[in-house]
């Protein structure tokens, strides 16, 4: 049975997130698994703060995971089945872990949250799990709710994309919902337009064969402007983006925190890892 981790902090957002994986899950008939990843306070001041033991830290975990997850359970009249981890370390680092043993299908979590001493920023930490794990993340804004995808946006650069592309794994989501596929590419005046677009066009064509994509072009100076554009105008209900070396993931992300592109726009977001060949990755482990 396929499993769907969400990762909690217990706040209003992550709590968002949460209910989105829940009828996620529902929908397309896998496990639901909460996990939180709490940490030791760290105080910055000179002034001694009231000590609270590790046992009692994860007590505390372990009694909200219980109760989140029997609230889930009676909202979904016990049809779906909810595991629930409590951790002790660092967020990106143990859902990585969970990752590698338990091969899940996705992993959902919000945009943003935090919890005082508990030290967990979804922001950042939403980063840190996307860098470290190799299955869909989807990255969810506040007061956003789940609903079967129908138009999926996936967001190219048009460059390798037989090497690149986690074809199965679009293709996976597409197919299930019968969503209508776009595929687009952010350029401004041909600025990244070279010899083997075209030909690069066609291959995607052929990678997508089965899932009949349609193609928009989009000009914009500011890839991101134009992806969340073109998403609100076109009433996407989701958006693929493939990070590659991170650089574009963390742009992303870091100014949706300053502009708030991404929840401006209500759009779940869905980050798969490019796929990298060996000499690929050598040559970029040598530079």
């Amino acid at each position: 049975m396929k499993l769907i981790i969400a990762p909690t902090d217990f706040s209003a957002i992550s709590d968002n997130a949460i209910k989105y994986a829940t009828d996620m899950a529902t929908a397309m008939g896998t496990n639901l698994m909460l996990v939180n990843v709490y940490q030791l306070p760290i105080s910055f001041s000179e002034v001694p703060l009231v000590t609270i033991s590790l046992d009692e830290i994860r007590e505390i975990s372990e009694n909200k995971l219980a109760e989140l997850k029997n609230n889930l359970q009676t909202i979904t009249a016990g049809k779906l089945n909810i595991f629930t981890e409590s951790r002790l370390g660092d967020v990106g680092e143990e859902i990585a872990k969970l990752t590698k043993t338990l091969s899940p299908f996705a992993i959902v979590m919000g945009t943003r949250g935090t919890t005082g001493a508990g030290r967990f920023f979804m922001g950042s930490n939403s980063i840190s799990v996307i860098s470290k794990v190799g299955v869909p993340v989807f990255v969810i804004p506040p007061g956003i709710h789940f609903k079967p995808f129908k138009k999926v946006g996936l967001a190219t650069d048009l460059e390798a994309v037989v090497d690149s592309t986690p074809v199965n794994k679009i293709r996976d989501f597409v197919q299930f919902f019968d969503a209508e596929l776009h595929v687009l590419n952010v350029d401004y005046h041909r600025r990244h337009f070279t010899p083997s677009t075209p030909g690069e066009t066609l291959n995607m064509d052929g990678l997508l064969a089965g899932m009949n994509p349609l193609y928009d072009f989009i000009e914009n100076k500011d890839i991101d402007q134009g992806l969340n554009d073109f998403a609100e105008k076109n009433n996407l209900d989701l958006l693929i983006t493939l990070p590659k070396k991170h650089s574009i993931l963390e742009r992303f992300f870091e100014k949706s925190v300053t502009r708030e592109l991404i929840h401006e726009t209500h759009i779940p977001i869905m980050c798969i890892h490019r796929m990298v060949k060996e000499t690929a990755l050598v040559k970029t482990l040598q530079i």
